[in-house]
């Protein structure tokens, strides 16, 4: 009997042995199971392989607020994308690439002049691709390798400080600019970092006669002798507009709309009666950028039409998209009525750099 009790106990011991052994074995196997997972289910596995991240370096000439803001939007779309920008005109922006060549610092070039992309362009600057929205954008207003897209349309159009002048007694045509009685009234954005008006004065030579430039160089002599001052930055010529230093400028319609509606400055425009030269402005994703995907990433978001239509409404920009739904778009948008002259872009393109080194060396200051 006692040798039975003792079988049976050693039996039940080995019975319980043999459970917990099983026991662990079904749980490591559950876990390898919850391991596999990880690594075999192919949706897990590629979301977790291809979340975007890293690092995504802009270089823009636009409204840093603007800038600011469409960034925390992405953001909120790719959380662990850090975005670092630096504000700049266009053309120095151009002139950076350039130096950065060998090493690119940027990504993503956001606000350029058509005449700059194609520049950076024609000199491998720029990477080529083919985005989503590619059919949506018209071929003048992109590149036909797929280097750069124009984001917006901006018209280049006569400002003028609105305590001062009305459309109606202001400068109605480029022309009406020599005129003497508007002496000391004009003040210019320094001209040669700013693409947007290396684009006014390219156009005003196009518009005398783009195969011989000696009227227009005349033409920006007679401008300079009513010309006060060049100022350094944007800032500047709002803050000496709105002290009434002067009462016009030349500047892009979008910048005088968005100060006119979302600030105190005193500002309107005037759109000229023999049209206006309407500026392409793009963007580009550098060639050799670091972070590639990710600047590929932030254009695609960027023509998204939601955001196209936001940044009509908040920034008043004219799109390139021709698919959007112009009721969807502002009342100021439906309104407008885009009278330009014809301009070569590619000749333009070609000569600015020369003709603006001229206007500085023999032009700036020289009027009076």
């Amino acid at each position: 009997m006692k040798k039975t009790r003792i079988l049976s106990f050693f039996l039940v011991f080995i019975l319980f042995v043999l459970a917990a052994c099983s026991g662990n074995n079904d749980r490591k196997t559950t876990n390898d199971a919850a391991n596999n997972d990880k690594t075999t289910d192919g949706d897990k596995t590629e979301v977790a392989a291809t979340t975007p991240s890293g690092k995504l370096v802009i270089y823009t000439g636009r409204d840093e607020e603007m800038v600011q803001n469409v960034i925390d939007q992405f953001n909120k779309k790719y959380p662990d994308i850090e975005v670092e920008f630096l504000t700049m005109g266009a053309q120095q922006i151009l002139e950076r690439l350039r130096g950065e060549r060998a090493n690119p610092q940027a990504d993503f070039w956001w606000g350029g002049t058509q005449s700059a992309l194609i520049v950076g362009a024609n000199e491998d600057l720029l990477h080529a691709w083919q985005p989503s929205f590619i059919d949506s954008i018209d071929a003048t207003h992109k590149d036909v390798d797929g280097r750069w897209f124009g984001e917006m349309l901006l018209p280049e159009v006569i400002m003028i400080n609105s305590d001062l002048l009305t459309k109606e007694n202001g400068p109605q045509d480029w022309d009406d600019l020599l005129d003497p009685k508007w002496k000391n009234q004009i003040l210019i954005r320094g001209v040669l970092a700013s693409g947007t008006m290396r684009t006014i004065y390219s156009s005003m030579i196009v518009r005398q006669d783009a195969n011989s430039p000696d009227k227009g160089y005349e033409w920006l002599l007679q401008l300079d002798a009513n010309t006060k001052e060049y100022t350094q930055d944007p800032n500047a010529l709002y803050l000496k507009l709105t002290r009434q230093e002067g009462s016009v400028s030349l500047w892009n319609l979008q910048d005088i709309l968005l100060k006119k509606y979302t600030t105190d400055y005193p500002f309107d425009y005037i759109y000229p009666k023999s049209g206006a030269p309407i500026l392409v402005d793009g963007v580009a994703v550098v060639n050799n950028a670091k972070n590639l995907e990710n600047a590929k990433l932030f254009v695609e978001f960027l023509f998204e039409k939601e955001m196209v239509t936001q940044l009509a409404k908040d920034y008043y920009q004219i799109p390139t998209r021709s698919d959007i739904d112009k009721a969807s778009m502002p009342e100021w948008y439906q309104e407008l009525d885009l009278k330009t002259f014809d301009i070569d872009w590619q000749q333009m393109s070609d000569k600015e750099a020369e003709w603006m080194e001229y206007w500085d060396n023999n032009i700036k200051g020289r009027g009076n």
